[in-house]
């Protein structure tokens, strides 16, 4: 949903990084394709990001590894 706080998976390292935003939801390819803002400067980023490449942000507490 546009406007949903998420974390996208780094392509270079795999790992998540936090400070984004859903602007665009579309379909891709038979899923779901996100298009995704910087919250820092509003920049949309070029890239699309699979369904498994996006996550609901996380709180800053939460035990990563559970």
């Amino acid at each position: 949903m546009p406007g949903t706080r998420v974390e996208v998976r780094s392509r270079f390292e795999g790992s998540w990084a936090r400070g984004f935003e859903i602007v665009e939801v579309m379909e891709q390819n038979g899923g779901a394709a996100f298009r995704v803002r910087r919250r820092s400067d509003g920049s949309v980023l070029p890239a699309l990001f699979a369904d498994g490449d996006v996550r609901e942000e996380r709180g800053k507490n939460d035990m990563w590894w559970i």
